[in-house]
């Protein structure tokens, strides 16, 4: 599964404001597909590792 921050349109990010103000909390939105990871040999795996290293980020290598 691959979560990411949310794009509210108007009335939905009203609702989640309306929330916040009612609870005193910050909410974060979040947005999850399902999706499949593919097989990676171990050649793969280290340049991926060093890209990630190099960039500072996660990479995830799916279908």
């Amino acid at each position: 599964m691959l979560c990411t921050v949310a794009t509210l349109d108007g009335e939905k990010l009203r609702t989640v404001q309306s929330l916040e103000k009612e609870l005193g909390k910050t909410l974060l939105a979040f947005s999850c597909r399902d999706i499949g990871v593919t097989p990676l040999n171990d050649d793969e795996i280290a340049r991926i590792k060093r890209i990630e290293e190099q960039l500072g980020v996660a990479l995830v290598a799916v279908k």
